[in-house]
């Protein structure tokens, strides 16, 4: 590790597959638009036994425009996602895998999932019980295994630097980002594609959530289930998707004469040490990382313009505007804090990666999507939250929030670049 000054990090690219577009600019037209991307599930038969039957599945997803048919075979879902993502990013960088005369040892990858291939895992263990050991495909292990992203992104392009998964639940991404940002800072790279990915809208994931009672059960209304900080939510809706970025120094973006696009200024990082998925009634944790993540970027409560909430339409969405009400103080009553989510689900450890890339967005184009599906006001959910739509404002410091159950809690902070 270097012993030198801190390195700026700045994101070069950026890529994303999710429930309401499969590239950056649709998906980002979409929530500006307010589209949901809910609807009846059809990955698997989701029959009257399951207690949630909806979900924001990503539509349209060609894996062989990134993969040929043998790799799509090879790949789970999940890293499918990963890859396409990774790519997506590259390419809006310029960075095809690491230039002629580029040391393949300062380019990594640290790539988050929350759960890895389950639907690998689910097949695998069918072809188990109903055909024996010996059928298990020898591809069960690699396809299945939450870091294998990272290293397939790492394979693909040779990017030989700092490489592995981050694994925290819904906070993976956002996990990765923030110690990707760290590697760069530190000198240790000087190029990181950063991110997550999931792929969870299947039999054993809906059995499991469905019986912590987490899933919203609004299965005659999927495009208007997911209603964070409406008092009549009832649960999040599993999304899926993929979500990258690259970071790279300033100093190497601009040597090579890079487009900038942002900057990560702060990563905040916490444990609430209270319960296996529920959050401390103040937020304790949740106030820990984003103080961190603001004074990382050496900013106060009046620099913050945009937070772009977990918000998971559960009742934890209380607990959270209580805790940006305790940071900010009078300032929380003056910026808007959005939840994506009620547009793509959740997308659990990708959700990270595709929020950080929103509230890029929002810096760079002054626009902040709105949080639909509002029916019932709330009182302990009393700030704006763009209800009435699309808003328009000056962004120059966002906020990002990553919560996972365990405790884990990620905020990044990122700025807009002139």
């Amino acid at each position: 590790m270097s012993n030198d000054a801190p390195k700026r990090v700045v994101i070069t690219g950026m890529g994303l597959v999710s429930p309401v577009g499969n590239d950056v600019q649709s998906t980002w037209d979409n929530l500006l638009a307010g589209v949901s991307g809910g609807g009846p599930i059809t990955h698997f038969d989701a029959t009257e036994e399951f207690a949630c039957r909806i979900g924001c599945e990503v539509k349209g997803f060609d894996p062989l425009d990134y993969l040929d048919k043998r790799e799509v075979k090879r790949h789970d879902r999940v890293s499918q996602f990963a890859v396409a993502a990774a790519a997506q990013a590259l390419a809006q960088a310029g960075l095809e895998g690491v230039p002629d005369g580029g040391d393949p040892e300062r380019f990594g990858v640290i790539f988050g999932s929350g759960i890895g291939g389950i639907g690998t895992f689910e097949e695998q263990h069918r072809r188990l019980i109903e055909k024996g050991p010996n059928r298990v495909s020898p591809f069960f292990i690699p396809m299945f295994i939450p870091d294998i992203s990272a290293g397939l992104i790492s394979i693909r392009w040779g990017l030989r630097g700092p490489n592995y998964a981050t694994v925290s639940a819904c906070a993976s991404s956002a996990h990765a980002i923030g110690d990707a940002m760290r590697h760069i800072r530190h000198g240790d790279a000087d190029v990181m594609v950063a991110g997550g990915a999931e792929a969870t809208i299947t039999p054993m994931t809906y059995a499991g959530f469905s019986s912590m009672k987490a899933l919203s059960t609004r299965n005659d209304d999927p495009a208007g289930a997911s209603r964070p900080f409406s008092a009549d939510r009832d649960g999040f809706v599993m999304g899926e998707g993929g979500g990258a970025v690259i970071l790279e120094s300033l100093e190497h973006a601009e040597a090579r004469g890079a487009t900038i696009l942002g900057e990560v200024v702060g990563y905040g990082l916490s444990a609430d040490a209270f319960h296996i998925t529920a959050p401390p009634p103040s937020g304790y944790g949740a106030q820990h990382a984003m103080r961190m993540a603001m004074k990382y970027a050496k900013a106060s409560a009046s620099d913050v313009d945009y937070v772009n909430a977990h918000g998971t339409s559960t009742m934890a969405d209380a607990i959270e505007t209580e805790a940006i009400k305790q940071v900010l103080g009078d300032r929380a009553r003056e910026i808007v804090v959005g939840s994506t989510k009620s547009m793509t689900g959740h997308l659990l450890g990708a959700a990270g990666a595709l929020e950080a890339i929103v509230s890029l967005m929002v810096c760079r184009t002054g626009k902040i999507p709105p949080t639909i599906n509002f029916s019932t006001a709330d009182p302990d959910c009393d700030l704006e939250y763009a209800h009435g739509g699309m808003i328009e404002r000056e962004v120059g410091l966002a906020l990002t929030n990553s919560f996972g159950f365990g405790g884990h809690n990620v905020c990044l902070a990122l700025r807009g670049w002139a």
